[in-house]
């Protein structure tokens, strides 16, 4: 072992091999930023006076992988982050047939979009939090191991509530990456380098609700209701070999345990992992967090409803069946990609902006593409508002959806990229309070959208939502 990778703790100062002095405190750090330091040493000061930490070597660093193999990372966790959203939107398509199977009325098959978002947002209070103590892998081997075998249970349900009960716990499962995945994409790349990748990462999870719709929407057109679940059990089946055999530690403080485990496991020395001595702190919500949350929280709501209010919109209003719907869906995710594929433009402009500050850009520059993503949101949602009368061509409102959809990636893209920046080095916590809220009003909104739209109709109901958004629209 080299002595560069280890550092001998001495009252306040740290011995460097190159015979460099650090501070105790900026040694056990694990990062800075608006939530403050990490104690550096716990417990019995004494006891612990001459402790012996191992450092982060050059090969160590997953910001030091090659390129290409950090975007191979970054596709794949984004590929389940997708697997793992479209499975709450592909009940929607088959709960005509659920109903009929279970003998229940339509109003109790959307519990089973409710639920699922309900164990998505659950979830990442949890798993955001443990990969920050044990590591990335550890949280996307059993999660997902657990997300894939739950599926079972669901597409082979034999009443309502073993379907219903199932679907929560494998939303819970697999809401690792809502939170987990943000975090990794924050340990591979710098803050100058993240915005593409994390723009990659942001569209995956909304895309995954809009793809939904779409390939359930022919399954149940021609197949019956369960093979929507059988084929989602395949695609989560790929994604986990995926995840073992291509998917490498990221977390800096989990690869500095376990290197320290393994030197006193082989070297019988004692050193540490700044992680396996540190106070652990857990980030819930400052208020800046919390608006923006908030504001996640009520676009991510309008997103899910409209899973019950397009099929009114599109099939009562202009005749569509259950597989044109599905289609229905396709202008959300046309704004979502051209929105992703605008990042290079934004990229320039943060560059631009940040050399005013010498450099040192606030985390705050970030929600720059935020200003025109809420604006967008609101004049998509007006837009279907006032052009669903069924005199209207049913792509007038297609059309009104595509901003909604371009202004809610870059919504999203703005407050995880501020998110992943501004909270260093627990950006998974950060990311999961973000899953939490958004996700409860996820699952609630579906739950009263057919009330709404029958007492409002839908120029009132979809005008009320687009308000709702307008007054939240100056957050960023």
């Amino acid at each position: 072992m080299s002595s560069r990778a280890l550092s001998t703790f001495d009252g306040d100062d740290t011995a460097t091999a190159n015979g460099t002095q650090r501070s105790a405190m900026e040694e056990g750090m694990i990062g800075k930023g608006k939530i403050g330091c990490a104690q550096a040493i716990a417990g019995d000061e004494n006891a612990l006076e001459k402790l012996t930490l191992v450092t982060l070597e050059p090969e160590d660093d997953p910001k030091n992988m090659p390129l290409l193999r950090k975007w191979v990372v970054v596709l794949i966790i984004s590929s389940a982050a997708l697997c793992a959203t479209c499975t709450s939107s592909i009940a929607a398509s088959a709960e005509s047939g659920e109903s009929l199977d279970f003998h229940v009325s339509k109003e109790v098959t959307i519990l089973g979009i409710s639920l699922y978002v309900e164990g998505l947002g659950c979830g990442p209070l949890l798993l955001g939090p443990l990969s920050e103590f044990y590591g990335r892998n550890p949280v996307y081997w059993v999660s997902y191991f657990l997300f894939f075998v739950f599926s079972f249970p669901v597409a082979f349900a034999p009443n309502i509530t073993v379907f219903l009960i199932f679907r929560f716990i494998g939303g819970f499962a697999g809401s690792a990456f809502l939170s987990v995945a943000g975090g990794s994409v924050g340990d591979l790349f710098s803050n100058e380098s993240v915005a593409n990748p994390m723009a990659v990462y942001t569209a995956s999870p909304f895309l995954g609700p809009v793809v939904g719709p779409l390939f359930s929407g022919f399954i149940n057109q021609n197949l019956n209701w369960r093979w929507t679940y059988r084929v989602q059990i395949i695609w989560a089946f790929v994604e986990l070999v995926a995840l073992i055999l291509f998917i490498p530690e990221t977390f800096v403080p989990a690869i500095l345990k376990r290197k320290a485990q393994k030197i006193r496991k082989h070297e019988r020395m004692e050193v540490y992992a700044p992680l396996e001595v540190q106070q652990k702190e857990l980030l819930f919500f400052d208020r800046m967090a919390l608006l923006l949350d908030l504001w996640n929280a009520l676009v991510l709501g309008i997103l899910y409803l409209a899973f019950q209010a397009f099929p009114i919109i599109f099939g009562e209003k202009h005749g569509f069946n259950v597989q044109m719907t599905g289609v229905s869906f396709l202008g959300i995710g046309i704004g979502l990609v051209i929105g992703t594929i605008s990042q290079p433009f934004w990229n320039r402009l943060h560059q631009r902006e940040a050399m005013k500050y010498e450099g040192n850009p606030p985390p705050e520059l970030r929600l720059m593409m935020g200003m025109p993503g809420g604006v967008l949101v609101s004049l998509g949602l007006f837009w279907i508002a006032f052009t669903t009368f069924p005199g209207v061509p049913w792509i007038v409102p297609e059309l009104g959806s595509v901003p909604f959809g371009l202004g809610i990636i870059y919504v999203f893209t703005a407050t995880f990229t501020y998110l992943v920046t501004a909270y260093r080095p627990i950006a998974a916590s950060a990311m999961a309070a973000n899953s939490a809220l958004r996700s409860s009003f996820a699952a609630v909104f579906p739950l009263f959208a057919g009330q709404m739209y029958n007492r409002l109709g839908t120029v009132g109901a979809t005008a009320l939502l687009a308000g709702l958004t307008a007054l939240m629209a100056p957050l960023p």
